[in-house]
């Protein structure tokens, strides 16, 4: 019998290259080694595109580590296959500019690229929810229509501006898909009204489907539709009790009062879907688990995604495709140290998963490049 994770499809599968100081062999102790630089995470993106993955990450933080447009663009020579996912700091960027950076990523990597709008702050400015989320809809919204070749004349909160589109335009002539997410009601509008893949943290199985309801929902209100994306870390290991050791192991040298301090430090410490992180390790029982093969461990040293899938492969692989039951069509993992971590996955899950780039329509897709 046809299960319903394989009715759906493939699933895009993407790694993660540590751009903002997030790798350790112990979680929480800091190694000169695996500190973010263009050396290190230029390497973590060519084990993934050897291995197999089919989009990488490269995440953005203002405090912290290297910047994903610099990155990307350096990067994009070496690859010859993997899509790049570059996070955009959207309240750090002027539209237009944006725009024509993009495009420009999008040309030097053949068409593969597709970006995370990130909802940020400018740094040293705090928005609240409401005026943040509305000024992203409108960054996404005169972007978008820049990168397909559109005249923009915009009249927003935020934005003024009449114009013409750069010259510059992405292999395919249409903007990349933009994934985004945020638990918030205000983020949940702003994914229905602009995004085309909404990203969640992990969570309890039946909540992610009640979120995926929910999105499809305010989504179809506004004559859209939605893929989803799960943000998930992963410890794979030939048996479970190797994989709960190895888990164990990241936090054997952790000091609290250093987690604590990793978690405080990320601008987006104090929202919705970080608190909601730390809502599942307090429901965790004394070992970590908030259910079957869900380690929330990984949160005590960090910010965000704080919980990861624990197990042997055929667990692992379980796990993901009662993920997809769920409506999911789209993973980004990550796991520590992120080079050796994504070796074992690449090895042991990746090529039991019917897996393959996100096709969106609408919107520009290497595969008609």
């Amino acid at each position: 019998m046809t299960s319903k994770a394989e009715m759906r499809g493939p699933c895009e599968v993407s790694w993660f290259s540590a751009l903002c100081d997030d790798d350790y062999e112990y979680l929480g102790v800091p190694d000169p080694a695996l500190k973010s630089s263009f050396d290190h995470c230029r390497n973590i993106a060519l084990a993934a595109e050897t291995g197999g993955f089919d989009n990488l990450l490269l995440p953005s933080g203002y405090a912290l580590g290297i910047d994903s447009i610099a990155f990307a663009a350096g990067l994009a020579p070496l690859l010859k296959r993997m899509r790049l996912l570059a996070a955009i700091r959207c309240g750090e960027m002027w539209p237009p500019q944006l725009a024509r950076q993009l495009a420009t990523l999008d040309q030097m990597l053949g068409g593969r690229l597709t970006v995370n709008i990130i909802s940020s702050d400018l740094p040293g400015e705090s928005l609240a929810s409401a005026p943040r989320y509305a000024r992203t809809v409108e960054v996404m919204k005169i972007v978008g229509a820049l990168m397909n070749g559109e005249a923009v004349d915009h009249a927003g909160e935020f934005y003024k501006l009449k114009l013409e589109p750069p010259r510059i335009r992405t292999v395919s002539g249409r903007r990349p898909a933009f994934y985004f997410g945020g638990l918030s009601h205000d983020a949940r509008e702003a994914a229905a009204e602009a995004a085309d893949v909404y990203l969640m943290w992990p969570d309890r199985i039946e909540v992610v489907g009640e979120i995926v309801s929910d999105l499809s929902a305010r989504a179809a209100r506004r004559g859209r539709s939605l893929k989803f994306g799960y943000r998930v870390h992963v410890v794979v290991r030939e048996s479970e009790a190797e994989a709960r050791i190895a888990a164990d192991r990241l936090l054997s040298r952790l000091d609290d009062e250093e987690g604590a301090r990793i978690r405080s430090r990320s601008l987006d410490s104090a929202s919705y879907g970080v608190r909601r992180q730390a809502e599942l390790r307090e429901a965790s029982g004394t070992e970590g688990y908030v259910e079957d093969n869900l380690w929330t461990g990984i949160g005590r040293a960090r910010s965000g995604c704080g919980a990861a899938i624990v197990g042997n492969p055929d667990q692992v692989l379980a796990k993901l495709n009662a993920y997809r039951e769920r409506g999911i069509d789209a993973f980004i993992l990550s796991g520590y140290p992120h080079l050796h971590e994504a070796d074992l996955f690449a090895r042991h899950v990746l090529p039991r998963l019917d897996h393959g780039p996100l096709r969106l329509s609408g919107v520009s897709d290497s595969a008609t490049a």
